[in-house]
């Protein structure tokens, strides 16, 4: 499989697309607003740096509308301080597959709303920053962008995904990792996450500038044990079974199953701490980790029923379909790829069966753990 050229999230604005089915990593970009908000704030404070022309990178950034609302926490940062930035250069990055035109056409509204904002709320003296947005097409698996141009990089819901599928697996049943595979698969997905992982880190040090920042956020696992995580972990093998039962009404070959693979790695942070102090450049400011809930709806709609009222049975189809769609939205155009679009209906709607009856099973409502580590460039 070659993932920079397939893997995308799946475009447009239909029932499956991502621009509908993104909430959990909205919710996450609202928890980790904060540590945004204070990175770009010590930057900006550095009075060495004295910062005029600032570099902005948000690496996989995706589309639809969680794409643009980073640049507005930054710019509301950077106006809530004086500062002597007068130039904002903002680097949207993901692989070549991402759907860049849908940004591109929803600028013009975002700079409307940009500028009635900073209208109403400025104060007359102060300067209002005009970002100048661009893409940057390619793999963070490598140089994008020209030697200490960057000040401030973000990455959210991106670094969980590897360059490519470990070799060598043999992970009958599976694609990804489960509690019926070898530990030769376990060991190869967590030296493909810190070759991944160190490459990354080594790209970024030549671009950002001594001093400068990241923040980056993606799905980890609350122990060393891989097999003990219940978020995607665990969502994967009900996608194994949905394939499984495919097989089963004969519409695919078991084969192709056997020989899929996700390249995708939840790793623990004991892993991170590991490849940063191996590759060395960066000072780790924080690494923090947190939980949100599979179905991030869920709970408006709890709120939301009247007179405290709770239809179980249709509250868990609803859910179950919101959380199979939000793996579809991120997975089908790999899945597609290898076991052709015909099956993929049949596919989602068997998993959508899976999940909604695992979500009726648990007496908690199942939750992802994301990990977020903030990070200084070596002086």
């Amino acid at each position: 499989m070659e993932v920079t050229q397939i893997l995308h999230m799946n475009n447009g604005d239909d029932e499956t697309s991502y621009a509908k089915n993104s909430t959990v990593q909205r919710k996450t970009l609202s928890i980790v607003k904060p540590i945004i908000e204070e990175a770009v704030l010590e930057l900006l404070g550095d009075n060495i740096m004295a910062i005029e022309s600032m570099g902005i990178a948000d690496l996989g950034c995706s589309s639809g509308p969680n794409t643009l609302l980073l640049i507005s926490q930054i710019m509301d940062a950077i106006h809530a301080k004086p500062s002597k930035v007068t130039e904002l250069r903002v680097f949207l990055n993901d692989l070549f597959s991402n759907d860049f035109n849908s940004i591109f056409m929803s600028l013009p509204s975002f700079y409307n709303k940009l500028k009635q904002d900073y209208d109403n709320s400025r104060h007359p003296d102060q300067h209002v920053i005009n970002p100048l947005i661009s893409a940057v097409p390619g793999s963070f698996y490598g140089p994008l962008f020209p030697r200490k141009s960057v000040h401030f990089v973000h990455s959210s819901f991106s670094l969980h995904w590897l360059s490519q599928v470990p070799d060598g697996l043999n992970n009958k049943g599976n694609i990804y990792i489960s509690k019926s595979s070898p530990q030769c698969v376990l060991d190869a997905y967590s030296m493909q996450f810190q070759k991944d992982f160190s490459v990354f880190l080594r790209s970024r040090a030549q671009e950002i500038v001594e001093g400068g920042r990241m923040v980056l956020s993606f799905m980890g696992r609350p122990s060393s044990d891989p097999t003990a995580d219940q978020g995607t972990f665990y969502q994967f093998e009900l996608l194994a079974h949905a394939l499984m039962d495919t097989v089963s009404k004969g519409l695919i070959k078991e084969e192709m199953v056997n020989s899929f693979n996700m390249p995708y790695y939840t790793s623990c942070a004991e892993e991170l701490n590991l490849v940063l102090q191996k590759e060395g450049s960066f000072i780790k400011d924080r690494l923090e980790a947190f939980e949100v809930n599979w179905d991030t709806g869920a709970a408006d709609l709890d709120h939301n029923m009247p007179n405290g009222a709770f239809d179980h049975d249709q509250t868990i189809t609803s859910s179950g379909q919101r959380v199979a769609n939000s793996i579809r939205v991120v997975a089908e155009s790999m899945l597609e790829s290898h076991f052709g679009k015909e099956i993929m209906d049949e596919v989602f709607k068997k998993y959508t069966e899976l999940v909604s009856k695992h979500l009726s099973n648990s007496t908690t409502r199942p939750k992802y753990t994301v990990l977020v580590t903030s990070l200084i460039r070596k002086i």
